[in-house]
């Protein structure tokens, strides 16, 4: 049963990232009760290169993020694993008139120089981002003393009944296994140093996972 349970939740998933894509900026607000925005948004409070330089974004999703980093003056690049994301990440820039860097892989196979970025994000990413190729990968694709900055999650802390029913939602749904894992046994064999910050938003916290490159 639980292993029947763990693929109906990975199937889900899997729509919502592709045929279903479409419904996942609307999805994300519901929730995280309006946060979501600020969740990711806490990744850019640690990101310490200055404007011009290369930024990476890992799983850029629906794009709002790369609006975010071109706003802020960088030269902002994504890479996710669905058509679907890029598609509609490539009209939102376009409808900005903003750069469109975008292309489609597996993180585990990063298709860049090494040493080209300042910094990599990637904000709720799914399990890939720990797998030892795509630390590997990061690490190559990092400039010295780079970052890697992850949000892995934002946890809703007013705890109403609706907070208490999407926290029960996220547990269920295996998103609630990694909090204060032990990050450094992860990061530091392929080369990071790690930190680990809760940044406030409206009704929660988001949990912010700065490493870099040794």
């Amino acid at each position: 049963m639980h292993r029947l349970w763990g693929a109906l939740v990975q199937f889900g998933f899997r729509l919502l990232y592709n045929e279903l894509a479409f419904t996942y900026d609307g999805v994300s607000e519901v929730v995280s009760l309006g946060a979501w925005h600020c969740w990711q948004r806490a990744a850019l409070k640690h990101l310490a290169v200055p404007p011009g330089a290369r930024v990476l974004e890992l799983a850029h999703g629906t794009g709002n993020l790369q609006i975010d980093l071109l706003g802020l003056g960088y030269q902002t690049f994504g890479y996710d694993l669905s058509a679907s994301m890029g598609r509609i990440t490539r009209r939102k820039l376009r409808q900005q008139n903003l750069p469109v860097r975008l292309i489609q892989g597996r993180a585990q196979e990063l298709p860049y120089p090494s040493s080209v970025f300042a910094a990599v994000i990637s904000t709720f990413p799914t399990p890939f981002i720990l797998e030892a190729e795509t630390l590997q990968e990061v690490h190559r694709v990092l400039q010295a003393d780079g970052q890697f900055i992850i949000v892995p999650n934002g946890v809703l802390t007013t705890g109403g009944a609706p907070e208490a029913g999407l926290e029960w939602l996220y547990r269920i749904t295996g998103q609630r296994q990694e909090p204060r894992f032990e990050v450094a046994s992860y990061f530091a064999p392929y080369g990071f140093s790690v930190e680990i910050v809760q940044e406030p938003c409206p009704r929660s916290v988001a949990t912010v996972v700065s490493a870099r490159k040794k």
